[in-house]
């Protein structure tokens, strides 16, 4: 039996293998796959508004059935930044050790560590949109911990636990993220309609 075809528009490799483990029942392909390489837009103010941008893009261009998602580290006491620009916090050039050290300077001694990562999903298939959201509630340490992850893992502890993302495993870590929420909400809706 084939297995369905899904584009996942990204190419960050982290997160394309952090998805292939969950979606073992489709074939998942990155940008790289289909020879995108163009710098896709992310110009909206919301997550969500980003990946539908990047859904869209793919779709309009390719004629295929993908889904992106667009991910924020929100900080309750820098009102929910770095948000839309977790990825470019710090700078342009994606730096996960700089844009760290940018938060934990602007959070400083701040007692108030609240945090949430959240994830948005935009799935285009069969000439129709899907939303999904993952929430993740957590704090910010006040150094990193662990060598695993990407992104703020070392950094941000989820709630209930005494250890931080980047201390997990791919699959501990799938268990309870943000992305892994809003991808099991994927994937329950892939292997229930398709």
């Amino acid at each position: 039996m084939n297995k369905l075809k899904l584009v996942f528009a990204t190419n960050n490799k982290n997160k394309l293998k952090e998805v292939q483990a969950m979606l073992t029942n489709f074939e998942i392909i990155s940008l790289a796959d289909i020879n995108c390489f163009d710098d896709i837009p992310e110009t909206a103010d919301t997550l969500t508004g980003n990946a539908i941008l990047k859904a869209n893009y793919i779709t309009e261009k390719y004629g295929l059935n993908c889904f992106a998602d667009d991910t924020g580290l929100e900080v309750k006491a820098l009102n929910n930044e770095p948000g839309v620009y977790s990825a470019r916090y710090a700078g342009a050039e994606n730096n996960s050790e700089n844009n760290m050290r940018k938060l934990l300077n602007n959070l400083g001694d701040n007692t108030n560590r609240k945090a949430q990562f959240k994830t948005a999903i935009a799935l285009n298939i069969n000439k129709k949109q899907f939303i999904f959201e993952g929430i993740c509630k957590g704090q910010i340490l006040k150094q990193q911990q662990g060598t695993d992850g990407f992104g703020y893992d070392p950094i941000f502890m989820p709630d209930g636990y005494k250890k931080s993302f980047a201390e997990m495993t791919i699959k501990e870590k799938g268990a309870i993220s943000h992305r892994g929420k809003a991808i099991q909400q994927l994937v329950d809706f892939l292997n229930n309609n398709f």
